[in-house]
């Protein structure tokens, strides 16, 4: 049984509060100081979910402290309106709790890794490229969600999607109701019966919708009106020069519609890093890596080593 303490913390952000909880390792003492690492949830994610209960109580058990947060305008963080999925929002948060971790006396400033699942991974990835406050990083079945939503999301028609976000937002600022869109079906069942056949939407479903992963703040949805603000961004810019420090990628072999293995390539090609490396955890997918006991072991086999080498 795990001696990992929980505290819920809150800090400040840009006009509003972060949530986070902070996970302590087993024979916690805050006269010591300990390496800390940020862990960063998916889109439609939150810090409940695979960030958190999964990844950061691991890293917890192993020693360190581990901050998995809710992104601003999702979970208990504040911002408003709700539901947005900025890019440039979301990696501002990363730095927000690293800004936060250096406040605390136990930890120590200069071995602060970060941590990222899916969407989370590519955020991650690109907060490290011009915060060299992180000393190493890892994505987990990273994904590049600027490529994503040009791509499945707009259904490869980015300009009419822009076109239709720019109009719904106007209509909105002009009185009309806010047009939130869950990014899955409501089952495995009701997906199927609408001829979803992609692996990776009905695996989510499978853990966004069902006891197996579904907590009340894993909302899934996304404010239409605002995703064009990811439609001109990409996780890896600049990564050739300035994503310099020690890179673990951790992917599944079996690809599906939201690209994770592809953009797990793509980042270990293009990271300047001296020292990277890439796992893929054969015979396993996407959400199979969010909590599914083995595979998490095969990951956790590789992070945990990675992090105590360069933190």
């Amino acid at each position: 049984m795990s001696n990992v303490s929980i505290q819920h913390v809150t800090y400040q952000n840009l006009g509003w509060q972060s949530a986070a909880d902070l996970y302590l390792p087993p024979g916690f003492d805050d006269t010591q100081k300990y390496p800390a690492i940020v862990s960063t949830h998916p889109i439609g994610s939150c810090k409940e979910q695979t960030s958190g209960n999964i990844y950061a109580k691991a890293l917890a058990e192993a020693g360190f402290v581990a901050l998995a947060f809710d992104a601003s305008f999702q979970g208990e963080s504040g911002g408003s309106p709700r539901f947005i999925e900025d890019p440039s929002i979301r990696t501002s948060d990363i730095r927000f709790a690293i800004d936060y971790l250096v406040t605390l006396p136990y930890v120590d400033q200069d071995r602060i890794g970060a941590i990222g699942v899916c969407g989370g991974g590519g955020y991650t990835i690109h907060a490290a490229i011009t915060d060299h406050r992180i000393k190493a990083l890892v994505s987990i079945t990273g994904v590049n969600f600027g490529r994503l939503i040009r791509e499945g999301f707009s259904e490869f028609d980015p300009v009419s999607a822009l076109q239709a976000m720019g109009k719904q937002r106007t209509a909105e600022v002009q009185g009309a109701e806010r047009h939130v869109i869950d990014y899955l079906p409501a089952s495995v069942e009701e997906g199927r019966a609408n001829g979803i056949t992609d692996r990776d939407v009905l695996e989510a479903t499978d853990y966004y919708k069902s006891t197996r992963g579904q907590q009340p703040n894993g909302a899934t949805s996304g404010l239409f009106s605002f995703n064009s603000a990811a439609m001109g961004w990409d996780a890896f810019l600049n990564a050739e020069s300035l994503l310099t420090q020690p890179l673990l990628v951790v992917t599944g072999d079996k690809p599906g519609a939201f690209g994770a293995y592809r953009d797990s390539w793509e980042i270990y090609g293009r990271a300047a890093s001296k020292d990277k490396q890439i796992f893929v955890a054969e015979g396993y997918s996407h959400y199979d890596l969010y909590d599914k006991s083995e595979p998490v072991a095969l990951a956790m086999a590789e992070v945990l080593p990675f992090f105590e080498r360069h933190l």
